[in-house]
Order: C-alpha cells, then sequence, then structure tokens
C-alpha cells in the first residue's frame, strides 16, 4: 500500500514540475505575457491546486488506513469482553463447589490471570477512546484510586509492603490514564526497589507520593527517564517506555512531575495536581 503511495506521489509531483515548466514557457515565449502579476496569479492558483491534490493523494489513504485500525480494535475489543466475562463466571462457580486447598489456589492463580487480562482490555479500550478523542475527565477522589490500584497490584507482587497513608484528595482529570501513571508508578518502584520490597505510598496537599528506597539514580541517570526506551537496568524486565508515558500524561493533565532519587538510597515521586483539581 505505502509503496504504492510513494510511487504515485513521486510520479504525481514529476508531472507537475512538468506541467509548471511547460505552462511558464507558454505564457513566456509563447505568448509573450509580460505581466509578472498575472504571471504571479496563475502560478500561485496552480501551486496551490497541485499542493491540494498532492496533500489529498497523501492523506486520504492514511486516514483509510488508521480507520481500518481503529475498526479492527473496536472489533477485537467487542471479542475479547465475552471471554472474559465467561471467564469469571465460571470462575464463581468453581470457588462455590471447591473445597480442596490446592484447587483453591490454582482458583487464585486463575482469578489473578483473569484480573491482569481485564486490566489490558481495560487499557485498549481507553487507547481507542485516546485516539477517538474521547477521553473525559471526571471528578474522583485520589485516595480511592491509590487504594485499588494497589489492592490490585499486590496480588502481583505478593511479597512486597506497601505502606499506605491515604489522606481525601478529590482531583479532575482523565481517570483510566491516571490509573496507568500510578501502576507505572509503583511498578518501576518494585522494580527498582531490591531488597527492600517496601514502598512507602500517600496523598497528601493534593499530591501523590511514591517513594521506594532501592537503588536509587544519580544525577546523569535522571536526566535520562523520560527518554522513550531508556532503562536505568538493562537486567530489570521492560521495554522503557512508561516513564515517558506518566510525563506525557502529567503535561497534558496539567499534573507537576517532581523526581528525587539518591544512588543507593532510593527514589521520591511526587504527582501535584494544581489546576485539574475538583473542587
Amino acid at each position: 500500500m505505502f509503496n504504492n503511495l510513494r510511487v504515485n506521489i513521486f510520479i504525481y509531483y514529476v508531472v507537475t514540475v512538468v506541467v509548471f515548466i511547460s505552462l511558464v514557457y507558454y505564457f513566456l515565449i509563447i505568448l509573450k505575457v509580460e505581466n509578472i502579476f498575472v504571471l504571479s496569479i496563475i502560478g500561485l492558483c496552480f501551486i496551490i491546486l497541485s499542493a491540494i491534490f498532492i496533500s489529498k493523494l497523501a492523506v486520504d489513504p492514511l486516514l483509510e488506513y488508521v480507520k481500518d485500525l481503529q475498526n479492527l480494535s473496536k472489533e477485537t475489543l467487542h471479542e475479547l469482553n465475552l471471554p472474559i466475562s465467561t471467564i469469571k463466571t465460571n470462575i464463581g462457580m468453581l470457588y462455590k463447589s471447591t473445597d480442596d486447598a490446592k484447587s483453591m489456589k490454582r482458583l487464585n492463580r486463575i482469578t489473578v490471570a483473569c484480573d491482569m487480562l481485564q486490566e489490558r482490555y481495560n487499557e485498549l479500550d481507553y487507547l481507542i477512546k485516546m485516539q477517538s478523542a474521547d477521553v473525559k475527565k471526571e471528578d474522583f477522589f485520589l485516595d480511592e484510586l491509590v487504594e485499588q490500584r494497589v489492592a490490585f497490584l499486590q496480588q502481583l507482587y505478593p511479597s512486597y509492603t506497601f505502606n499506605l497513608s491515604l489522606e481525601r484528595v478529590e482531583v479532575l482529570s482523565d481517570k483510566k490514564g491516571l490509573e496507568k501513571v500510578v501502576d507505572n508508578l509503583i511498578d518501576n518502584g518494585v522494580k527498582y526497589s531490591q531488597d527492600s520490597k517496601l514502598l512507602d505510598i500517600s496523598t497528601r496537599n493534593e499530591t501523590l507520593i511514591i517513594e521506594d528506597y532501592g537503588i536509587g539514580m544519580d544525577e546523569v541517570q535522571l536526566l535520562h527517564i523520560f527518554d522513550n526506551y531508556y532503562q536505568q537496568n538493562s537486567s530489570v524486565q521492560g521495554f522503557g517506555i512508561g516513564l515517558s508515558m506518566v510525563k506525557r500524561f502529567c503535561d497534558a493533565n496539567s499534573i507537576e512531575l517532581k523526581f528525587h532519587s539518591s544512588l543507593g538510597v532510593g527514589t521520591k515521586i511526587e504527582l501535584q495536581f494544581k489546576s485539574e483539581k475538583g473542587r
């Protein structure tokens, strides 16, 4: 598709240049038009028409391609909803009819895996809405959101301690996007906390604070943390895009993002909600 698009644009560009030169030759040499103003108007009209046609030739196939991808994503999302709901329903029925300890452990693992699938489903739904500019801000309590995300992440990291100190903080923001931000920050804290296995998480004075006591970062590393695909430690599993996404979200939602870190001591992250807080 895109190879053909390049060829079409190249051919049209060459044809446009040839036609333009021919028109200049025709008016200057054949008709011997000496009025510069008339020539300028004719040339400007030709350039504008050519630009409109080239932009249409280039953009229309891309818009169609993006539209097809969006439709595929929506259809895929719709198809995922049924099996996830079916799994959850049957897990609930199995819990009621199972007393064996080993079977219960297996069911718990399946439940956690199903919850993770549900999270991916919600993220895909959120990304599709973002592409269609359908994301809406809403009033909610930041402390409740943090408590919910920690409860979910505790299932993934049962050996870690999340020390919560949550004061009531009302905010106006993109709730699903903020959930992704909180997940990323806590997940990073877990990955780089090493042997401490402790994270302090608090909300106060319209600020969310997440602090780990792990490997920390020096000044050079702090300069690169928002770069796409940058990873502080290559041995840690991940793609290095989390903090870049966090920074974009905070900038778009008027949230002040601060990092305080010392090598070998740990990292403290602050999200201060300013103009977008709820009243």
